[in-house]
């Protein structure tokens, strides 16, 4: 009977996601957090990252006020000093998410992880957290186009991470995410719970609130032209590309025209068409 019990337990393993490896925690820098359907129901686990994005601070252009408040807090909680949790938000394409991941590549050899979680998975926080406590790395959970709907609940797993419910956020996680919007509750969530609560300042002041409760906050703006121009004209010269100035600029107005918008990432669009004309790698 026991040897059949045996078979039947490593059989039903083979539907179970396989935990980490102490090699898969030491050689892996960045981690995303997935479920997966089984027999047993959704299971979640961590997945190491096999290609990590390689981009620099140096590869960012503009942004230097937000640059400086990203690496230095970043650079407090590798020296396990006091750091902030981090809200990074406003306008599409203007570098948000690159900061983070640039600030992975600064640190990584320090001890620096990155654990990236999706907005419907932020239920798992806890659970994602538990896993991360007792490694000796330093681990940003990080989440993309944060923001909650009517009837969206998880706001209240990412609330007990960010306060420290009970048991406390562990020292070495730190939570940075971005948004498009600073508030990140709908105004009609916000009336409906209004409406229905007992007390219901109490109720709004928890979900306005909701952003109050990221240390810092790190905003984001689509580029005037002048800056436009700027952002362009430095990447021309980091990357040599050799192209005078006022052919670039005026390339870069029609292009900015066709995509509709001003900002980090279709300046850095652009560059790589240029290079791309031109024969030349960037990086």
């Amino acid at each position: 009977m026991s040897t059949k019990l045996d078979r039947l337990l490593d059989h039903l393993e083979t539907f179970l996601p396989k935990p980490l490896t102490e090699q898969e925690w030491k050689s892996s820098t960045a981690f995303r957090w997935r479920r997966r359907d089984s027999i047993f129901g959704s299971i979640g686990f961590l997945q190491p990252v096999k290609h990590v994005s390689d981009i620099t601070f140096e590869d960012l252009k503009n942004i230097d006020r937000q640059r400086d408040a990203i690496r230095e807090n970043t650079k407090n909680f590798i020296d396990k000093k006091p750091a902030n949790n981090i809200l990074l938000t406003g306008a599409r394409g203007t570098g948000k998410s690159s900061l983070i991941k640039a600030s992975l590549h600064e640190f990584a050899n320090q001890g620096l992880r990155l654990v990236e979680v999706e907005k419907d998975h932020l239920a798992d926080l806890a659970d994602i957290t538990d896993l991360l406590a007792d490694r000796p790395e330093r681990f940003i959970v990080f989440c993309d186009d944060l923001s909650f709907d009517a009837g969206d609940t998880s706001y209240k797993s990412l609330k007990a991470v960010l306060e420290g419910g009970i048991e406390g956020r562990p020292d070495n996680v730190i939570f940075y995410a971005t948004s498009n919007r600073l508030h990140l509750m709908p105004r009609d969530m916000i009336e409906n719970e209004r409406s229905t609560a007992i007390n219901p300042s109490e109720a709004v002041e928890e979900k306005v609130s909701l952003s109050d409760r990221f240390g810092l906050w790190l905003g984001f703006h689509n580029a005037d032209q002048d800056t436009f121009f700027a952002m362009i004209e430095g990447y021309a010269e980091y990357y040599k590309l050799g192209v005078p100035a006022e052919t670039l600029r005026k390339q870069a107005v029609e292009w900015s025209v066709t995509r509709g918008s001003r900002s980090g990432r279709v300046a850095w669009q652009f560059v790589q068409e240029v290079a791309g004309q031109l024969g030349k790698k960037l990086g």
